[in-house]
């Protein structure tokens, strides 16, 4: 007797068809096997089976069971394989019917559903990585139905076009099957309306002074671009990169849709949450390793730049990075995709995320004094590449802030509000001039030609400063695309002096480097 159960292989984010084939012998001697390139929880599937169907009340008959995992020639690894065994145990056994007869009792055929869950051995089902590439899958393979854990519901039924069953049980499932239980598809939940919802966590109004770091997020934010703060401890710039995402723009359903698939199948979805509603700020520590950052694996999984994906990658202490990790971020930020090559194949990664640097001027933290400190500065700063600095827009410094600006009777500086404000007009004029897509901060030499030209008087500053700074070609373009997002704010067509001075000014710790 054979059946055949569709399940889910997850490669990267994305999920492969996968059959679960369950052969059963009753004259054969009892056996057990797993084929198909199980790991070992793949293989230990077999004992959490046969101990969930004990004690939801079903029974594994007497006999040898054979099951391949289809296609035998790709790695299968984690406990999904556990829900799909089950139903192809009991369709052997004659539990649940299949074809016309699946039918005849009003039960859902499983052969037209594709299914994925961990057991408990007393027969629940545990979530699972992945459920909402499962559900993509099923739906673009033609199949009627997708059969996740009740914790993963939510997130599979983002999902429109098919129907989403969640259960909470093995007893559920075949109640599903059989026609015993009336289950509803899950409802597909109001995207949209869920975004509209989202509110930032932090206003940049609660932080003290920094006026001039505000300005040069309101650019970033406007522009797209990436920025580094350099400061001393305890100025705020932890707390500036945590508030960034609530100016950047509102996520769209697409994007929340996008994010969502990439923290289901990394395992990183909050408890209880169906939905990425805001982009993500993502902090690894200093002590990250190179495939922490950028992914890996021996079945690679995405790291931190693609868990960044279409939000923010923070790097607090920058320097205190091993230089391997800080190199492997070059390719990525010209790219926006991380491509992880493995001798079996390679899988590509998004990673369009704004890079937000802080560190300090030394190691102890403060701002030098004297020709000593200056020199230890030095020192320190020349952790990092020029090459990595080339790629950040942005150097601003973040000062230590006064006393009279840390009492309460001291104003309020700009709120988020305000630099949202500001940075959605200067976006809609680049949406308006460059189309949808294409911050300012993508924007090629060609198109800066055309989109940001120059008078003499702005080539002549451009000139001096490119020749004081020893600034390289990258940075001549960085300078002209900030310059255009400074004239967006300043509702300008054209760029002036002050835009390429205020530019420039943003490229000075290239000196120091």
């Amino acid at each position: 007797m054979l059946a055949r159960v569709r399940s889910s292989l997850l490669q990267g984010i994305d999920a492969l068809p996968c059959e679960v084939e369950v052969d059963f012998d009753p004259t054969a001697i009892e056996k057990q096997l797993v084929v198909g390139l199980p790991d070992a929880a793949v293989k230990e599937s077999l004992e959490r089976v046969g101990a969930a169907l004990g004690n939801s009340g079903y029974y594994a008959p007497p006999g040898r069971s054979l099951i391949n995992l289809a296609p035998a020639d790709l790695k299968k690894e984690g406990p999904v394989y556990d829900l799909p065994i089950a139903v192809g145990m009991l369709a052997v056994g004659g539990v649940i019917r299949d074809g016309a007869d699946a039918g005849s009792d009003g039960g859902l055929d499983y052969r037209h559903a594709v299914m994925a869950g961990e057991l408990a051995l007393d027969g629940r089902v545990r979530p699972i990585k992945g459920a909402l590439a499962l559900a993509s899958m099923a739906k673009a393979t033609g199949a009627r139905a997708a059969i996740v854990p009740a914790a993963n519901v939510v997130e599979a039924s983002i999902v429109s076009g098919i129907d989403v069953y969640g259960v909470g049980t093995l007893a559920e499932l075949v109640g599903l099957l059989t026609g015993q239980l009336e289950i509803e598809p899950y409802p597909p939940p109001d995207v949209g309306g869920i975004l509209q919802q989202a509110q930032a966590p932090i206003d940049f109004a609660d932080v003290r002074g920094q006026e001039g770091v505000k300005r040069a997020i309101t650019i970033a934010a406007a522009g797209g671009h990436n920025l580094l703060m350099l400061g001393p401890a305890g100025t705020g710039k932890t707390m500036m990169a945590q508030a960034l995402p609530g100016v950047l723009p509102p996520l769209t359903p697409d994007e929340a849709v996008e994010i969502t698939r990439i923290y289901s199948a990394a395992g990183s979805l909050p408890p209880g949450a169906g939905l990425m509603t805001s982009r993500p700020v993502r902090s690894p520590h200093h002590t990250a390793s190179a495939p922490a950052v950028v992914g890996g694996g021996i079945i690679p999984k995405p790291g931190e730049i693609s868990l960044a994906h279409r939000g923010v990658l923070f790097l607090d202490e920058l320097a205190e990075f091993p230089r391997i990790v800080l190199e492997t971020l070059r390719q990525p930020l010209e790219d926006h995709v991380v491509t992880i090559a493995r001798a079996h194949g390679s899988l590509r990664f998004p990673a369009d995320f704004m890079l937000v640097a802080a560190m300090n001027p030394t190691p102890k933290g403060d701002m030098p004094a004297g020709e000593v400190g200056r020199r230890a500065m030095e020192r320190y700063l020349s952790k990092i590449s020029g090459p990595l600095l080339d790629r950040i827009d942005i150097h601003v410094e973040a000062p230590a802030v006064p006393f009279d600006h840390l009492t309460g009777k001291a104003e309020r500086g700009t709120s988020t509000a305000q630099i949202r404000e500001r940075a959605a007009a200067a976006r809609e004029r680049q949406i308006a001039r460059q189309g949808a897509g294409t911050p300012n901060a993508r924007l090629s030499g060609r198109q800066l030609d055309e989109l940001a030209p120059m008078e003499d008087a702005c080539r002549q500053v451009l000139r001096h400063a490119m020749t004081e700074l020893k600034l390289s070609a990258r940075a001549y373009d960085k300078i002209r695309r900030l310059a255009r997002t400074i004239a967006d704010l300043s509702g300008e067509e054209g760029l002036t002096v002050t835009h390429i001075a205020e530019a420039v000014g943003y490229r000075l710790l290239d000196r120091s480097v």
